[in-house]
């Protein structure tokens, strides 16, 4: 076993996927994919990640919110750190922060789209305790 580490991405959109796992990969990150958050919970029963990358707007517009909830709430998973990537300000109006809506959605941090490279990178490495 590898140990690198290891990043699931829960995300609808094909492209977004596709250049998250460029930058990821290339930094050295393993990184499995999902499309949404039933496949993720599927995933996580054969897979420990160590960080999870969460989209909000998939097949229901607070899908991500639904799924970071569940896992945090359960004891098995709790403990993964969860970055949600989104645009849920944008296309609402709405603004969300780990800091003051812990309470509904307890994430380790939220960060709008579209994310730069550097960025994503710094996310990750905070998140994992690597900075």
């Amino acid at each position: 076993m590898s140990d690198r580490a290891q990043i699931m991405i829960v995300e609808d959109d094909a492209d977004i996927v596709e250049a998250m796992r460029i930058i990821l990969e290339g930094a050295g990150y393993q990184v499995e994919e999902v499309h949404n958050s039933q496949d993720a919970v599927e995933k996580l029963k054969s897979y420990r990640p160590d960080l999870i990358i969460l989209d909000v707007m998939m097949r229901t517009p607070d899908e991500g919110f639904q799924f970071s909830y569940k896992l945090k709430n359960d004891p098995q998973y709790s403990s993964i750190p969860i970055l949600i990537i989104t645009s849920v300000a944008q296309k609402t109006g709405f603004s969300f922060s780990p800091e003051t809506d812990a309470e509904y959605l307890p994430v380790e941090a939220l960060v709008e789209k579209p994310v730069k490279p550097k960025e994503l990178l710094a996310w990750v490495s905070k998140l994992l305790g690597k900075d």
